[in-house]
């Protein structure tokens, strides 16, 4: 497993070590030794969750304001720009974003600490998403922030208006939403 740093301090990169023959391949995609001595993160992961989407969905940016998740997050189908957005007030990085593409190919992993809202715009048909959280899902400590918001300028590398939920079009702009001291 190979980690590289992005931007937003804490926010990691993760390449598996795929081992690859004529029969198709191999690769541990979860360690959680190897992921506590990488990441320096010891909370176990209490949570798996699996999604389904169409080209064109865009889901997020996502965040619990109370029993804040960490996330390990991958692609095992198709292909999503996952985007990472820094809500920690007194973060030096706090507003920016950094996005990254995650496939069934390149099968690089997202390391997301609590403190950031989440989301990702799905690139290619029955894309399928998962991801290991390190606090349970509390609907009623949920966020959103607005995904378009004009003072992020996020680019979602989309070719036409998103498939949205409810939930997302009625998301928040960052200067008026819940985050993180």
């Amino acid at each position: 497993m190979q980690l590289e740093t992005t931007p937003l301090s804490g926010v990691l990169l993760i390449k598996p070590h795929v081992f690859g023959d004529h029969r198709g391949f191999f690769y541990e995609s979860f360690n959680q030794r190897v992921f506590q001595e990488l990441t320096g993160f010891d909370t176990p992961f209490v949570q798996d969750n699996h999604s389904r989407s169409s080209r064109g969905v865009l889901r997020g940016l996502h965040y619990q304001i109370r029993q804040p998740q960490g996330k390990l997050v991958r692609v095992v189908r198709g292909a999503v720009l996952d985007v990472v957005l820094d809500i920690r007030r007194t973060s030096p990085t706090f507003g920016q974003w950094f996005s990254a593409v995650l496939s069934q190919t390149n099968r690089q992993q997202m390391w997301i600490p609590p403190g950031f809202a989440h989301g990702f715009s799905v690139l290619e048909d029955d894309t399928e998403f998962l991801y290991k959280t390190t606090d349970y899902w509390a609907a009623e400590h949920e966020r959103c922030i607005l995904w378009n918001d004009p003072a992020l300028g996020i680019d979602w590398q989309l070719e036409s208006a998103p498939l949205l939920s409810e939930k997302d079009r009625q998301g928040l702009p960052l200067d008026m939403a819940e985050v993180f001291e």
